[in-house]
């Protein structure tokens, strides 16, 4: 670049040379800079018919809106650069902007959308045939499962991206998948710590503060400088959950510091809830109480600038914060309910009744609103599952009588299902060279427990053991009742040893199931035998199976063997 086109007005800049400056304000970091240029560019390749200029104006528009953490106004804007990328055809510019859309769909609480543009994201890495972007799409989606409320489900998917690329991953890869992880280790420790199984707790901190620890040196050998911010604050957080505040302190400086200058909103509002959080840790509830003043004084201007249009991008101007519903909020609902539960903690701490009680009911509030938008959007997922297993259009398993297909006690498929869909995915593997795993599935002892408890217990047991197959497998894996005590469980796309992480959680959370609930002393365990393909054949690979779960059963039962 010139030294004269360093010193002219951007206006009388060309294109080409606005678009070299924007996409290095993006490698710099510069978030303000960068989304000025990309608004310019995007209008004058707009006014000029540059459909590719303004597509990848569009996009990096949406990135600096997604740093700065204008969620609804970034939305809006990669739906107007997917309406012009789109006809292009897939690229991996594509599933970069659907994962981000999805991480900001579902931050404000959107999960449909937010699933919607994680689908689309694998199906497009898919056809690129890119296995490294479809890794990280499937850690998007992942990421959707985790705000949703279900981090079991989140941890199968980006365990099974960590798979596809190994010893190939790049840095960046290793920064997506080990941050996710780490979120959904701390997710998962608050379900436990509050309640769900708090003897589990403890080992998900331990887990969390490895993928931390993991993760940090990554993101400093990439040199992106949010990812830097974000993996020092993980690892702080996960310290001050675990009491060491003294380690803790300096990670969590550092990245508040960081996302203050660069312009992370969102990540800095999140950092001095911790901070706070900190101070509380260490006796002081006035200055946490302080900090936190301050901070809502902060996120409610940015909210009422946000819905007035500020960050908008139809200079519209709307109603107040005040006014606004949970759908026009701008905040996301996590910083609300964070900052509400810390602000409760440091005003109880003080005996400021009145404030504390005010905090907790706005807390609940949010909570709640939370709590029924993450149940919706999980049975909107589970009949949308429903429909394409049973009858959905297009779908193997479709008849005009679709409960011949389906296991009249449990509800899954049945022998006549998997005849209808297993070729059709072993020959989409084998042509395409992708990876596929059987298990075959054994209920310990059924007959006994026939026997001991009655039938009818015995139903209940394998109603149950199918809906705890349905909340650890995925839409696209094939859940059927083999036998009378078996069940059998198809994973596309999955290799054996991710097979087996995913059998030994299904293991288990049996072991952990709470069978006493249906009869007093009444215990339930698994042996599973899995087989990958090739052969890609029905019943060599099903033979294989069957041959790892008489193994299973050899060596003890309660256990994963593989063919």
């Amino acid at each position: 670049m010139s030294e004269h086109q360093l010193h002219e007005s951007p206006e009388d800049l060309p294109l080409a040379v606005l678009l070299e400056r924007a996409r290095d304000a993006q490698q710099q970091v510069r978030l303000a800079e960068g989304l000025a240029l990309a608004e310019l560019i995007w209008r004058r390749a707009g006014a000029d018919g540059f459909v590719n200029e303004q597509a990848e104006a569009g996009k990096l528009r949406s990135f600096f809106l997604l740093r700065q953490g204008h969620l609804r106004a970034m939305l809006e804007a990669g739906q107007q650069a997917l309406a012009l990328l789109r006809p292009l055809g897939p690229s991996r510019s594509i599933c970069e902007l659907l994962r981000w859309m999805s991480l900001a769909a579902c931050e404000l609480g959107d999960y449909e959308l937010g699933l919607a543009c994680a689908h689309e994201a694998v199906q497009q890495a898919a056809e690129l045939g890119d296995v490294r972007m479809r890794a990280v799409a499937l850690n998007g989606m992942g990421a959707c499962f985790e705000r949703m409320g279900d981090p079991w489900q989140a941890e199968r998917l980006m365990g099974e991206a960590a798979g596809m690329v190994r010893s190939e991953a790049t840095p960046y890869e290793r920064v997506v998948t080990l941050t996710n992880l780490c979120t959904v280790a701390l997710g998962a420790y608050h379900l436990q710590r509050d309640g769900a199984a708090p003897e589990q707790a403890a080992r998900t901190l331990e887990r969390a503060l490895e993928l931390a620890r993991e993760a940090r040196p990554f993101s400093q050998q990439l040199g992106d400088r949010y990812a830097i911010a974000l993996t020092a604050s993980n690892f702080g957080e996960v310290l001050l959950l675990m009491g060491r505040l003294d380690e803790a302190e300096p990670l969590l400086l550092e990245a508040q510091g960081e996302s203050a200058r660069v312009g992370f909103r969102l990540l800095d509002w999140r950092l001095r809830c911790t901070l706070a959080e900190l101070l509380l840790a260490r006796g002081d509830a006035r200055g946490a109480w302080q900090k936190l003043q301050t901070l809502e004084a902060d996120i409610d201007q940015a909210a009422r600038s946000g819905i007035a249009g500020v960050t908008g991008l139809d200079g519209i101007a709307s109603s107040p914060v005040a006014d606004a519903s949970p759908a026009e909020d701008p905040v996301p609902p996590f910083i609300r309910l964070r900052l509400h539960q810390t602000a409760y903690r440091a005003a109880k701490a003080l005996a400021l009744l009145g404030p504390a009680l005010l905090h907790l009911e706005r807390a609940r509030t949010v909570e709640r609103r939370r709590g029924v938008m993450q149940l919706m959007a999980q049975s909107q997922y589970f009949v949308s599952r429903l429909e394409a297993e049973f009858g959905g259009e297009g779908g193997a398993c479709a008849d005009r009588d679709p409960s011949t297909h389906r296991d009249p006690l449990t509800g899954l498929g049945n022998r006549r299902c998997l005849e209808a869909r297993l070729p059709p995915m072993l020959r989409a593997a084998e042509q395409d060279g992708r990876p596929l795993t059987v298990a075959l599935i054994d209920a310990d002892g059924l007959r006994n427990i026939n026997e001991r408890h009655g039938h009818d217990i015995g139903d209940r047991v394998l109603q149950e053991l199918a809906q705890l197959l349905r909340e650890n497998t995925r839409a696209s894996d094939l859940a059927l009742r083999w036998s009378g005590e078996e069940f059998l469980v198809v994973f596309p796309d999955t290799i054996a040893d991710r097979g087996f992480e995913v059998c030994e959680r299904i293991r288990a959370s049996v072991s952990f199931h709470p069978w006493h609930r249906l009869a007093p002393g009444l215990d339930v365990t698994l042996s599973m035998g899995l087989a990958s393909a090739p052969p890609y054949a029905t019943d060599p690979l099903i033979a294989r199976a069957q041959a790892a779960v008489a193994r299973a059963k050899h060596l003890g039962r309660n256990r994963v063997a593989l063919a």
